[in-house]
């Protein structure tokens, strides 16, 4: 995570996993693409394999490749164990059942800590809202479980501040998902404000919703892109 958020999951998702939830094409995938907060994803360990070209950004990596690796397992079987005993507030349509969610997981997890162990470059540590990259670095920038999930604990300025800098290091779009809070309520009036700020900045924005539903109700993706000749520079 980007900040102290006190006991968060060190997420593990996979490539398909983020095919789902961004909507993402080959296109999408055949540029330089961040993903800020990483968590433990095999997004780019899986995306770099297939020759592509993906970086993470998580606070979390400023921990050593080894106690990344450990922590990625450990995080996903604690997952599980509330997964387990919870299943009825999730939908099961993209993973069929909860030993099915399971084995993605930690099969997600395990494939993270091969590759951050192998290739950390990969994997900067960073914080929102202030990433080390240039302008316009990525093509395509996604941020999953972070903004509008923690609404009850990021103020509006953190989520202009942080959604502007996704913006200032994308060339072409960011995707954030999910909109509801981790409780499973959408903060409308928060979103309404932050998207009117991001309007008076020269950014536009669309939601957009997508097949993907595993917190019930969170199906809806933002979309955010610079209007022409405006600009997000530091």
């Amino acid at each position: 995570m980007s900040i102290e958020l006190g006991r968060t999951l060190f997420s593990a998702r996979s490539l398909d996993e983020y095919r789902a939830m961004f909507a993402l094409t080959d296109d999408d995938l055949a540029g330089r693409v961040l993903d800020c907060p990483g968590g433990a994803a095999s997004f780019t360990a899986e995306v770099c394999a297939t020759g592509g070209s993906a970086t993470a950004a998580d606070i979390a990596y400023s921990r050593s490749p080894a106690e990344l690796a450990a922590l990625a397992r450990s995080e996903a079987e604690r997952g599980n164990t509330y997964m387990a005993g919870n299943a009825h507030r999730y939908e099961w349509s993209y993973f069929p059942d909860v030993a099915n969610h399971d084995r993605a997981r930690l099969a997600a997890a395990d494939t993270f800590a091969r590759d951050v162990v192998t290739h950390p470059g990969r994997y900067i540590a960073a914080a929102l809202p202030r990433l080390p990259f240039s302008n316009q670095h990525f093509d395509l920038v996604l941020s999953s479980h972070l903004l509008f999930t923690y609404a009850d604990r990021l103020d509006i300025d953190f989520h202009v501040a942080a959604l502007l800098e996704l913006v200032r290091v994308a060339r072409a779009q960011v995707r954030i998902f999910p909109l509801l809070e981790h409780t499973g309520r959408l903060d409308q009036q928060l979103l309404d404000r932050v998207l009117a700020q991001l309007s008076e900045h020269g950014i536009s924005s669309r939601v957009q919703q997508v097949p993907y539903e595993f917190q019930r109700g969170s199906n809806q993706l933002l979309i955010l892109h610079r209007r022409d000749g405006q600009s997000t520079s530091r």
